[in-house]
């Protein structure tokens, strides 16, 4: 059959040629207007309690990830001229089209008490004419305001750290900006502009929050995967020279990966996605393990053409012998990305259904562009086969010939004792992860964050929310609600991880102050005689709109509008996701303790809890994958080969690379994380299609002479010997650039790709074979 298409493929391929280049150009009009996503990871699914929970609180209370949080330190700022620069600066950051709100010492607002209006009046403390300037008059009005702020616990540990001498701005971002392309800009804005305040007052400025975090990994992933995919097709292109001295076939090469390239980043736009931080990685993948499909046909072109001396016959054998293995290696390695698709993972499904399908489409590409440009082409010189005859590599398959079937007790043992030492290695595994940890820790978002973990206990959000069942719940018995959220507040602030908790018991403290002219010993809850007379107070309202609302929407901001329901907000520590859970649940056995579970219902939601559930997730369906992966290649490898012996024969080799890179992660603490665990079905997808090729060499051989079993793996070992390893070297040098990232999971997927690939190729050039000759017994 395979050569009936063989020669349909010649006889039409200009036909053929034409559609390929037509389809191209459609994939190239819908590539170019694909979009990169501004959203966060949808690692969790829809129908996931916690995401449900999470969205109720975003439409009830709004975003809890758009602040984004500048900060610096200096004992200067309240004296000079400085000040006033940071009043400049605190204007034009609100200035800026997409930011909704700032808050910073600059903004502060002191609550009066008018007794005859009986309302307590937001005002701004520092005015223009609070600026130091050299008349005794504004320096006493600067002191009087400086006094003023210092006066009110409501800000310590949220604006500012008196320890440190360390301030923080925060600066609240539209949400629509933020899914949006312009998020870039507006962050960028905002930093140039806190980078011009430090320049001009020698401080170095720090900044961080979500927000931040977000964009700048997004738009550093986006240029590096530009550069590697660059790279990758540089490196290979080189390597593709040095092995067959041809630029014709390293342009013919190129240029299959290419077109696989814009297949792929049509169908994203097709498919109607969008370019996230996993499905960036697809066309350096489609770069890496599209070659090896070139390497295989060149390769089995070059020795038909050796054998037969004619370019037409050595075609035809090129189609037949190798399309059947190039279609079914293309489909393992299509498997490895695919099972992906089958989890509930939004950001895994659409990385694994556009990987899977422009895989098998390479195969198309190939099987379609090699054979029909090679046929214009003129034959192969003697320089472009002198790559077989290479006596290095003859060298070394000897050699593996030798271990491989004259030294099989050592070869198992071998085996047997690297694999106990990885098991020993795989109890190591642990499994953790950070939002920042992909970062170095040279990196300015990973020292950034770390300033405000020092100084400020942190920026990653965390959302407690109180529901009173019953609509103004809030304002039936609500000392005693008070009382138990103050409590909490207390607890949650002692921990070292955990800021000052912000919530509607802050807001009554702060006015229980005010009431009392300011005199801070008074910032407390107030009790129930207080209550009664300070609530004619609490309907706030000012000759300035603008310092109303401020001071409106923070009151209105930790209550929802049926005033059912109270929310506590923390800023944290990015603890991970090991200390994380411990830490929820401390706080949820405190909130057992100090709220009736008859009457409230508490819940903990937040970025920093959807993080924690959507990384957990990601491992699990990762985890998942794997065995649908090996489960698939299984059936394909039945299929294939129609016996259970070839199966196990297969499947052993595959799997021992697996447990080789497990134990070595284990071993020298790399964590399994979603970054890690993607390794082993990427790994395992790839690293099969060796073993395909070697068993279907095996048997075409076997079909066609009666030698010895053991004679006929002897050729198999020198025939598919010199592709395996010239595709194996193509594949880890892929890989490798993913090294030279600056981050750590893509050069975990860098590293530990490459290194299960160079296992494999030692496992099914020296074990399979071994394998093979030990099933077929007495027949050997």
């Amino acid at each position: 059959m395979w050569e009936a298409v063989a020669r349909f493929v010649l006889k039409h391929k200009l036909v053929l040629l034409i559609a390929l280049f037509l389809v191209t150009a459609f994939m190239g009009w819908h590539a170019s207007k694909v979009q990169m996503s501004y959203e966060f990871s949808r690692a969790i699914p829809t129908d996931n309690a916690k995401y449900i929970s999470y969205q109720q609180f975003r439409k009830q209370f709004g975003e809890d990830g758009n602040m984004m949080v500048i900060g610096f330190q200096s004992a200067s700022l309240l004296s000079d001229s400085v000040f006033g620069d940071f009043m400049a600066l605190n204007s034009q950051v609100k200035s800026i089209q997409g930011v909704e709100n700032v808050l910073s010492i600059s903004s502060a607002i002191n609550l009066k008490k008018d007794a005859v209006t009986q309302k307590l009046k937001p005002e701004n403390i520092f005015k223009e004419n609070s600026i130091p300037e050299q008349s005794t008059l504004h320096i006493a009005i600067a002191d009087s305001a400086k006094n003023t702020f210092f006066s009110l616990p409501f800000y310590k540990g949220v604006l500012y750290n008196a320890g440190t001498n360390a301030w923080l701005m925060a600066v609240r971002i539209n949400k629509d900006v933020l899914n949006s392309k312009s998020r870039s800009a507006v962050v960028n804005l905002v930093v140039n502009a806190a980078n011009g305040f430090g320049r001009t007052h020698d401080i170095v400025m720090h900044y961080s929050g979500l927000p931040l975090i977000r964009t700048q990994i997004a738009d550093k992933i986006k240029k590096e995967m530009n550069w590697f995919l660059i790279g990758s097709v540089v490196l290979l292109s080189v390597i593709l020279l040095v092995f067959f001295r041809s630029i014709s076939i390293m342009i013919l090469s190129v240029s299959v990966v290419l077109i696989g390239v814009i297949w792929s980043m049509g169908t994203l736009e097709l498919m109607n996605y969008k370019i996230t931080l996993l499905t960036v990685l697809i066309p350096t993948l489609i770069v890496i393990i599209g070659i090896p499909n070139c390497i295989y046909f060149l390769n089995k072109y070059h020795i038909s053409f050796n054998e037969t001396g004619n370019k037409e016959a050595a075609l035809v054998s090129m189609i037949s012998k190798m399309g059947v293995v190039t279609l079914f290696c293309n489909i393992a390695a299509a498997i490895g990305f695919a099972v992906f698709a089958f989890t509930k993972s939004d950001i895994l499904k659409e990385f694994g259904a556009v990987a899977g399908i422009n895989i098998i489409a390479l195969f198309l590409i190939s099987f379609i562009l090699i054979p029909s440009v090679l046929s214009y082409l003129a034959p192969p010189h003697t320089r472009h086969t002198k790559y077989l005859d290479n006596k290095w590599l003859v060298a070394i398959l000897d050699k593996l010939e030798i271990w491989a079937l004259d030294h099989r007790k050592i070869t198992y043992g071998t085996t047997l004792a690297i694999l106990a030492f990885s098991i020993a290695g795989i109890f190591q595994l642990h499994s953790v992860g950070f939002i920042v940890d992909d970062l170095p820790k040279t990196d300015p978002i990973y020292r950034d964050l770390k300033f405000f973990e020092k100084n400020f206990k942190g920026v990653m959000p965390l959302e407690i929310i109180v529901d009173t069942r019953q609509k103004n719940g809030l304002r039936k018995n609500p000392l005693r609600l008070f009382a138990a959220i103050d409590s909490l507040s207390q607890y949650i602030a002692a921990q070292p991880e955990m800021g000052k908790p912000l919530s509607i018991v802050e807001g009554l403290k702060f006015a229980k102050q005010a009431y009392y002219d300011g005199d801070s010993n008074n910032y407390a809850l107030p009790n129930d005689f207080e209550l009664s007379f300070l609530a004619p107070y609490l309907n706030t309202k000012s000759d300035s709109a603008s310092t109303s609302n401020n001071f409106t929407k923070l009151l209105a901001s930790f209550m929802d509008s049926s005033k059912q329901k109270a929310r506590i907000s923390v800023n944290m520590a990015d603890v991970g996701s090991k200390r994380l859970p411990e830490l929820l649940q401390q706080i949820q056995v405190k909130t057992n303790q100090y709220f009736d579970s008859t009457k409230y219902h508490v819940e903990l939601t937040g970025a920093s809890v959807t993080f924690l559930e959507g990384s957990s997730f990601i491992i699990k369906g990762l985890k998942d994958s794997i065995i649908w992966a090996f489960a698939l290649i299984a059936l394909c490898m039945l299929y294939l080969f129609r016996s259970f012996r070839i199966l196990l024969c297969s499947l052993i080799p595959n799997i021992i690379p697996l447990v080789i890179t497990a134990g070595i992660m284990g071993w020298v603490g790399v964590p399994l994380k979603p970054s890690t665990v993607l390794v082993f079905s990427v790994a395992l997808g790839i690293a099969i299609d060796i073993t395909i090729r070697f068993l279907v060499n095996y048997k075409q051989e076997q079909k066609r002479n009666e030698q010895q079993q053991k004679q006929l793996i002897i050729e198999t070992i020198h025939t598919t010997g010199i592709s395996i390893i010239y595709t194996s070297m193509v594949l880890i040098a892929g890989f490798i650039i993913f090294c030279f990232s600056g981050f750590g999971g893509t050069q975990a997927l860098g590293w530990l790709t490459s290194l299960t690939l160079i296992v494999a190729t030692f496992t099914n050039l020296i074990l399979l074979p071994a394998l093979l000759i030990s099933s077929l017994g007495k027949k050997n």
